[in-house]
């Protein structure tokens, strides 16, 4: 009976398990919430146009992986004029800037240029200009600095070809080094969402493109969660009423199963910042608790609680793995609580009223360590709020259908996570400091997404 009621618990809080301006309408794709845009807020970014050249491709990625990453304001040059706005050079710039409105060419060797009429630019609202050429078997990526009237950054690359599974990911870190260059601010064009569908684990690409399959195995796949290298993910396989933990590398497809797990229901797994340790929730006879293992040694199980009248389930290591948050049923509903990692010095997370505030489930904590973003219950649906770590204090995020599991970027300020506001259950990105929502993926039935770190080269997956 124990067991019938906590599956009964897990199934609205667990598949759901795992924004500040507020979702306050539907929102078609790219729409930009309760937000008026003056020209000057962001930088102006333009991509200057250079049909042919077998770039085009590597220029769409990069142009949408920039406006995506919300920090530019994205300038369409008008066709007809584009001519007069760009114009075909040949020369070499010099590392330094020169006079304000004076050109300088992107460099080459002997490759064509593109000379800019840099107060024309400026006048269009630019503060940065890119353009991608090619050079034999380079591509070189010249990067603007539009109110400085010279080059910010010249970076050449060898690109895969447009067919190479590799080419996108080396595409997304091209746009990532311009991010940097132009703002000093890392990106996170070159990562990917896991999430659930139909029982096993895919992953797509945080500009929506490519999904593939992952899961290494025909049995029912759930709570899918990236070790901090990005190398790895864990996730359980669910059978006969027991969850067994694996952890998987990416490149390979190899999977390795988690000691001492498969003779309860373990699931939820989480990493350590170290990579060293697996944080999971096990449900038995006795209640729901959590442990952790280290899966660098495949060994030493330990004990973090002992529920006795409650549930304890869905860790999440804070940053610096000094801390753990979770899920604890000890108020009556399950509530956020935070303790020590090795169990020790329990207290509550997010504030909540009795009798008034609804279950509160999926913790995750943020890259940067400033807040948790989880899922509550707000008269009879899930929203997604977001826990200040320091104030503790919690910001509802969402109002428009049914919103769950939230799951950082590396940037701390972009959220996946899962709506019905189109109707049906699909993934959704929003950032916080713009509060533009878009669609990541249209498919219906996406569940449990977990967004990578920043990924190493060669992360491809063979199931």
């Amino acid at each position: 009976m124990r067991r019938a009621l906590l599956v009964a618990l897990l199934l609205p809080a667990y598949p759901s398990a795992r924004l500040f301006s507020q979702d306050t309408s539907a929102i078609d794709r790219g729409v930009r919430i309760g937000i008026i845009y003056r020209p000057g807020v962001r930088p102006g970014f333009v991509l200057l146009p250079r049909p042919g050249g077998g770039l085009d491709s590597a220029r769409a990625i990069v142009a949408r992986d920039l406006d995506y990453s919300d920090r530019f304001e994205v300038i369409t040059l008008p066709g007809g004029d584009s001519i007069r706005l760009a114009t075909p050079g040949s020369v070499t710039p010099t590392p330094t800037p020169r006079a304000r409105g004076q050109a300088r060419p992107a460099a080459g060797g002997g490759a064509q240029a593109t000379t800019l009429n840099y107060p024309l630019y400026q006048a269009l609202g630019a503060d940065f200009a890119l353009d991608l050429t090619p050079t034999g078997d380079t591509t070189v990526v010249t990067l603007h600095d539009i109110a400085a009237g010279g080059v910010r950054r010249t970076i050449r690359a060898r690109l895969p070809a447009p067919a190479d599974p590799a080419f996108r990911q080396a595409v997304h870190r091209l746009a990532d080094q311009v991010l940097q260059a132009a703002l000093g601010t890392a990106g996170i064009a070159a990562t990917r969402v896991l999430f659930v569908k139909d029982g096993k684990v895919y992953q797509i690409d945080q500009d929506g493109a490519e999904q593939k399959l992952v899961s290494a195995s025909d049995r029912q796949a759930m709570s899918p969660a990236w070790a901090s290298d990005g190398r790895r993910f864990a996730y359980m396989e669910f059978q006969a009423g027991r969850g067994q933990l694996f952890v998987q590398g990416m490149a390979t497809g190899q999977r390795t199963p988690v000691a001492t797990t498969g003779t309860a229901l373990d699931f939820t797994p989480a990493f350590s910042p170290d990579g060293q340790t697996l944080a999971f929730s096990r449900a038995t006879e006795e209640g729901t608790d959590l442990y952790t293992i280290n899966v660098k040694d495949n060994c030493c199980l330990r004990r973090l609680t002992v529920g006795g009248f409650s549930d304890n389930l869905s860790p999440t290591f804070s940053p610096d793995g000094q801390r753990i948050a979770f899920v604890s049923t000890k108020p009556g509903l399950p509530q956020i609580y935070v303790m020590a990692a090795d169990g020790t010095d329990r207290q509550l997370f997010a504030p909540f009223d009795y009798g008034v505030t609804g279950s509160s489930n999926a913790p995750e904590w943020s890259p940067d360590g400033q807040s948790v973003a989880f899922h509550r219950d707000v008269a009879g649906t899930l929203q997604v709020f977001v826990l200040d770590v320091r104030t503790r204090t919690v910001r509802q995020l969402t109002s428009v259908g049914r919103n769950e599991d939230p799951t950082w970027a590396p940037d701390s300020r972009h959220l996946a996570f899962v709506s019905d506001r189109s109707g049906y259950r699909q993934l959704w990105i929003i950032d916080l400091d713009t509060g533009r929502i878009r669609p990541l993926l249209q498919q219906s039935g996406a569940r449990l997404p977990a967004w990578s770190p920043r990924l190493p080269e060669a992360t491809s997956s063979t199931p």
